[in-house]
């Protein structure tokens, strides 16, 4: 049985369809919309069938029922993320508007120092020394620039603007509380599908702990659902590995090899030829959250002496930040697909052994080119 995947109308069909038994095909309508003819529903669905029958359609990736269950409680999780973003704007903009210039002292509105006075403000508090009081020790500024920062108008309107921001903060910040209840819910039903740990609990990756970080030991499940410890590569950390489990599933038996997982990703390069001619080059248009994790992941071992974070700084030498943002997330697709289907742990090697590496391959390069020119490369004396 064949599905077009188009909108959301074919979602509660698919479902009842896979309860049943059958096995559906999810295809993609790019893929037979370029034919001439079949202009009404009717039509389209009798050359599906015909396609079909002859096995010349591809069935679209589709995690199980299990996982997307934890896909949707985690996209929704996102979706509150970005909205709090929105309302931290918001109150910097109120703020802004009565001459509060407080994003000058303090870099992060939602921190522990913004907080405490945007509240102190909606609570009445209009003294800026009192206010520079709340002040984390941790804050740079000190409590005169910060009090200084904090003399202007007390506009009732933006006021009102203020205290409804705080309020949407804060039902954000319920509802992702809510979100990762049924996150910590929902995985602890993968025990008994996956084998439980043999080799004991894996050293734990230290890292910055962001905001918005779910508040249970998501690290743990997440080791005990897949077996390996994806946070132990540079660059991604237990968001971006959720967000991989999430979107691709434990099975990596869908895709042959990790070049296809790349390539299903989006990752690899598509160049447009027509004849002998390249069009254009580039990667393809893929909307995938996974491969977008991937790709904020690959900027952060920019300054990390690892082995990920010296491929990373040859590449944006050599072929610019867009490009090696593109490499790298295409390296780390292939590590995790090496994790995830083989079990393999991933061993550090470091920085140095990067760069030893490559300078033996480049002095093996220079060989070959010296023997085709009939030349004999001699290393230079200390």
């Amino acid at each position: 049985m064949a599905l077009q995947s188009t909108g959301v109308y074919w979602i509660p069909l698919y479902d009842i369809l896979e309860e049943r038994g059958f096995e559906v095909y999810l295809v993609n309508a790019r893929h037979t919309k370029n034919l001439p003819g079949r202009k009404s529903d009717v039509q389209e669905s009798q050359w599906l069938l015909k396609l079909h029958t002859y096995g010349l359609l591809n069935n679209s990736f589709q995690p199980t029922s299990a996982i997307r269950v934890l896909r949707t409680y985690w996209r929704q999780r996102a979706e509150h993320a970005r909205g709090i973003g929105t309302c931290i704007l918001r109150m910097q903009k109120a703020l802004t508007q009565m001459n509060l210039q407080l994003a000058n002292v303090i870099s992060d509105l939602s921190g522990v120092t913004g907080q405490k006075i945007v509240r102190a403000i909606l609570a009445g508090e209009r003294d800026p020394r009192k206010l520079a009081e709340l002040s984390d020790p941790r804050i740079r500024s000190s409590k005169e620039e910060i009090a200084k920062s904090l003399e202007g108008n007390w506009r009732q309107d933006l006021l009102f603007v203020l205290h409804q921001e705080v309020k949407m903060y804060d039902i954000y910040q319920q509802w992702i509380a809510e979100c990762d209840q049924q996150l910590e819910k929902h995985l602890a039903h993968f025990a008994d599908t996956v084998p439980p740990q043999t080799t004991g609990e894996a050293e734990k990756k230290k890292g910055k702990q962001y905001k918005n970080t779910p508040q249970f030991h998501l690290a743990d499940e997440l080791q005990r659902i897949t077996e390996v410890d994806l946070t132990r590569i540079d660059g991604i950390d237990v968001m971006v590995a959720q967000t991989l489990v999430s979107e691709v599933g434990l099975d990596m038996s869908r895709w042959k090899t990790e070049a296809h997982f790349a390539s299903w990703m989006g990752l690899c390069p598509d160049n447009r030829i027509s004849g002998d001619n390249v069009l254009s080059r580039g990667t393809r248009h893929v909307v995938n959250r996974a491969a977008t994790s991937l790709r904020m992941a690959a900027t952060t071992p920019l300054r990390s002496q690892t082995y990920l974070g010296a491929q990373y700084r040859r590449l944006r030498t050599k072929l610019g930040a867009p490009k090696a943002i593109t490499a790298m997330a295409h390296r780390l697709a292939r590590l995790a697909y090496r994790m995830l289907k083989y079990g393999q742990k991933y061993v550090e090697k470091g920085s140095e052994y990067y760069e030893r590496r490559n300078r033996q391959q480049q002095i093996e390069f220079l060989r070959k080119k010296a023997a085709t020119l009939g030349l004999h490369l001699t290393p230079a004396q200390a």
